[in-house]
């Protein structure tokens, strides 16, 4: 399978890492250097985008314009997929997008929905704190607004989540608190905590090599689909 990446960072590294381990070939590096632009020539048979929230709508309407598959694990777009995804059935191309592409961070989504179930109603107050290198842009991380909607789901006393900024957060929202630090990959946590004690749960990334993974099955998933999808459709979550 030729692989274009559209992002050629650290996480565009250690993808193409995990890419060639599992014999598939890197077609094209896409970059701040050598943009992926509407002139840009691209032969691949899937492009795995990794780059900035300003620029990845942009990414994934010209990979639908030349009919290549495309997975996106960039975040802070997310206002832009109602229109992402008419355009996948407009040219009945194929996305998978992902907050994040760790197996274990979907085993925890799973976790999570199920420890909210077991805690609605109960005298617990719920919080989600995420962890990340200071060289990310987006603040919450998609990673712990996807963890809110799936506790949101299951919460009946919440309605929103909030980001902590030294702000009064509302009663009916679960409240973000983000953290940027040097040389984290991505930790996140849900704690639900009363008077008496606070149970928690957390997904740790011990390095990026998970979210490559992921990224790259998610390519080999995608080969022969059409439509939007996410990870929860390749792990079968659904």
């Amino acid at each position: 399978m030729k692989i274009a990446l559209i992002g050629y960072g650290k996480m565009g590294k250690e993808i193409e890492k995990i890419a060639l381990q599992r014999n598939h070939t890197i077609s094209h590096r896409f970059s701040s250097n050598t943009p992926f632009i509407e002139q840009s020539a691209c032969d691949a048979d899937v492009a795995i985008e990794f780059t900035l929230p300003s620029c990845a709508a942009a990414h994934i309407n010209q990979c639908l314009d030349l009919e290549i598959p495309v997975v996106s694990g960039t975040t802070g777009w997310m206002d832009e997929l109602p229109a992402i995804h008419e355009k996948t059935k407009h040219t009945n191309g194929a996305v998978l997008y992902a907050s994040n592409f760790s197996l274990g961070v979907h085993l925890f989504f799973e976790m999570s929905k199920k420890m909210g179930a077991l805690m609605n109603n109960r005298s617990y107050e719920t919080r989600i704190t995420e962890t990340h290198h200071t060289e990310k842009k987006d603040m919450p991380s998609g990673t712990a607004i996807s963890t809110a909607e799936v506790l949101l789901k299951e919460l009946s006393n919440y309605n929103s989540w909030s980001l902590e900024e030294g702000q009064t957060i509302p009663k009916d929202a679960i409240p973000i608190n983000s953290i940027r630090t040097e040389n984290v990959p991505g930790t996140h946590e849900v704690s639900f905590t009363s008077e008496i004690d606070t149970i928690a749960l957390t997904h740790t990334a011990n390095n990026r090599k998970g979210f490559a993974l992921g990224a790259v099955i998610a390519a080999e998933w995608i080969l022969d689909k059409k439509g939007l999808f996410t990870m929860a459709d390749v792990l079968n979550l659904k």
